[in-house]
């Protein structure tokens, strides 16, 4: 059993420098709600809820500046456990899960849970099956644990070449999405504010890595959680009385239901299979809020959860985060942390969504030229739009596009346009947030298992740290210009990256760790068949060419992979005793890290003789 000294580990001013951040951020949101008072122009006023943000942040990423590697690569191992479940929590939403679920929520209602639902699932397999096992080998990425777990440098670039293709993917989704809402936001063209976001990655990750990663992922995190509650909270204010909008919208939800029963909506059944979750065109409100499986059906919402639980427990941008935890206890705490925070976030995206049905079902049933103000703000937006009718307003005669309703629900409650300006700060920072969890993870795979994956020595800390920094700079800039090149729904977009991760490296990951007859064959064939069944299904699904959503026709792969891993190791070679003795190692949470215990001895060998 280990004892670590903890408090010289962990900095016992945190505390107090997060505070700071956090009176700064509301400083300012104040500031521009007093200077809108004042009459300041609107462009201003958005210019600084964008940039003084973004300056805080790369202010936290260019003060942790570092030029250690465990410091670049694991944050020196000495996160605390509430800290890093704060980051995680973000980092794993994204900008994509807080506006898209969102709107998803608000339109389709209950059929949108699957998401929350996968994610939260995620985090507990993370944490029960993954997260203490990987915090004791203590690898900076999946690829090297893969690598050195089955002594194989084929296995190690195979599997950093493979799980390229999701990161970026998800890189350019929150790019995508971030771009979208600062574009709003500042009222200038989207490809100009893909520009800034990658200059502001770059400027805030690329001296500190990981490090810096961490301290400003907290940072998002923290104005994230601010901008995405407080408007909400303001609302349940107005309509409750009641400033925690999680938990006092039922009264609100049941008046809801009874007036969709008198529109008389209509209660439909999807196909089992079926998952029409809403795109980024304008939709009409056409299912009620608590029916279930209308838009998706009952074996689709299971689908779409293993996807979503696997591809987040697997993440090769989520995972390395459990080893800058002090210790295994810590790494386990850090993922109950987060589970929480997402929890938060997801139960005021459903607050979200039911006070904007309500403000709907207010209106249906008025004349067309006795629509209140609101609505002709959010058509002048690209928001909402209304059909063409002289009589009364049915609920079906009104459209909203999905990835607008956490900037519309402050234009409907008639707030400050500070507070939706805030609300897109917010948005800006979850997608710095998971756009640079991304970035890092991808430019430290490329550095450790692609340029260097030929030896298992670590290279000199120069040559590391420049390789990584500078793959750093052009991961972001590759992720810029596919968010511009292939601009799309991010929704579906993060969908394809976790089915791609989940069927190429959950399977692997789980029987590395509880099957110690997989073997080098094994992980390889798992890989690659588990890869290529999920891309082929997902291109085979946006043909056409099968009878599923492309948003879970990856999931085919993830079966292939187990079957393809447990077939070719029980035909193959058995594992040598070393792999055999490193499987057992990884099973027993305590002692030293296993990859620190290496570099120990490597440097040890490498010592000229006294």
């Amino acid at each position: 059993m280990s004892f670590t000294p903890r408090t010289r580990l962990v900095n016992p001013r945190l505390g107090t420098y997060f505070g700071i951040f956090a009176a700064l951020f509301v400083g300012l949101a104040l500031q521009v709600t007093i200077f809108e008072q004042l009459g300041v122009s609107l462009p201003v006023l958005s210019g600084m809820m964008l940039i003084g943000p973004v300056l805080l942040y790369a202010a936290i990423g260019l003060a942790a500046y570092t030029a250690d590697p465990l410091d670049y690569f694991a944050a020196g191992r000495r996160v605390p456990a509430a800290y890093a479940g704060a980051g995680l929590a973000v980092t794993a939403s994204g900008a994509t899960g807080l506006v898209a679920a969102t709107g998803a929520f608000f339109l389709v209602g209950f059929d949108a849970l699957c998401i929350s639902i996968g994610i939260i699932a995620g985090f507990v397999v993370m944490a029960v099956l993954f997260a203490p096992f990987l915090r004791k080998f203590g690898a900076f990425t999946i690829a090297s644990y893969l690598g050195r777990r089955f002594e194989s440098r084929l296995v190690r670039i195979l599997a950093a070449a493979l799980l390229s293709v999701p990161m970026l993917l998800l890189i350019a989704a929150e790019i995508h999405m971030g771009s979208f809402i600062a574009a709003w936001l500042t009222g200038r063209p989207q490809p100009a504010m893909t520009a800034i976001l990658v200059v502001a990655l770059v400027g805030t990750l690329v001296l500190g890595g990981v490090r810096s990663l961490t301290w400003s992922s907290v940072a998002q995190a923290i104005a994230a959680l601010i901008a995405f509650i407080v408007p909400v909270a303001i609302v349940a204010v107005l309509m409750s009385h009641l400033p925690l909008p999680q938990l006092s919208y039922g009264p609100l939800l049941r008046s809801i239901g009874r007036e969709e029963a008198m529109q008389a909506m209509e209660i439909v059944r999807a196909a089992p299979f079926d998952f029409n979750l809403p795109g980024i065109e304008a939709t009409a409100v056409t299912k009620r809020f608590s029916m279930p499986f209308g838009e998706v059906g009952s074996a689709g919402f299971v689908l779409a959860i293993v996807l979503l639980m696997t591809g987040i427990a697997s993440a090769p941008w989520l995972l390395p985060r459990v080893a800058t935890a002090p210790g295994v206890y810590e790494a386990r705490k850090s993922l109950g942390w987060a589970t929480f925070f997402f929890g938060i976030a997801m139960l005021t995206a459903t607050a979200i969504a039911v006070y904007m049905r309500g403000y709907l079902m207010d209106i249906v049933g008025l004349r067309a030229n006795a629509l209140p103000q609101w609505l002709d703000t959010l058509q002048a937006m690209g928001f909402a739009g209304v059909v063409d009718d002289t009589g009364r307003m049915s609920i079906d005669d009104f459209r909203f596009t999905r990835d607008s309703i956490v900037l519309a629900l402050p234009v409907a409650a008639g707030l400050p346009a500070a507070v939706g300006q805030l609300a897109a700060a917010g948005v800006v920072a979850a997608a710095l947030a998971a756009a640079g969890a991304g970035a890092v993870a991808l430019a430290n795979m490329l550095t450790e298992d692609v340029l260097h994956g030929l030896s298992w020595e670590a290279p000199g800390a120069r040559s590391r740290l420049l390789s990584s920094r500078l793959f750093l700079a052009l991961v972001a800039a590759a992720g810029g210009i596919v968010a511009m090149v292939a601009a799309g729904d991010s929704l579906k977009l993060l969908f394809w990256a976790l089915a791609i991760t989940g069927a190429t490296a959950f399977p692997v990951l789980l029987l590395s760790i509880w099957w110690k007859r997989l073997n080098a064959y094994g992980a390889a064939a798992s890989l690659t068949c588990g890869f290529g069944v999920a891309v082929l299904a997902i291109l085979a699904a946006e043909a056409g060419w099968i009878g599923l959503s492309s948003h879970l026709a990856g999931v085919m792969g993830l079966p292939v992979a187990v079957a393809v891993a447990l077939a070719v190791s029980m035909t193959t070679a058995a594992p040598s005793r070393h792999a055999l003795e490193l499987g057992r190692d990884i099973r027993i949470p305590g002692g030293e890290i296993i990859y620190d215990r290496e570099m120990r001895l490597q440097r040890l060998k490498q010592r000229p003789p006294s």
